[in-house]
């Protein structure tokens, strides 16, 4: 018995008065206390605060997204990856 991974994740990047980012992707990176991460498509539940850092998310067929953080949450829970962002 094989486990299928999905290819692609639901990514949400938003502030409480503007959203910057909503759309699938195949990863978002980011820097949190213990250094750089990644999260893929299938990824475990987490939740980590961010620390200042250029969150960078990868969509097949576009440019990457970059965006500077100061602070934010990123919380990841079945397949959909969102970044609360305090600007």
């Amino acid at each position: 018995m094989s486990i299928k991974i999905p290819s692609l994740m639901k990514v949400k990047v938003y502030a409480p008065l503007k959203t910057y980012y909503d759309q699938e992707a195949t990863s978002l990176s980011a820097e949190n206390d213990t250094g750089p991460f990644d999260v893929l498509p299938g990824h475990k539940n987490f939740m980590s605060l961010l620390k200042p850092c250029i969150i960078i998310v990868r969509s097949p067929g576009r440019p990457d997204f970059k965006l500077r953080v100061e602070r934010g949450v990123v919380h990841v829970k079945a397949n959909q990856t969102t970044v609360f962002l305090d600007v």
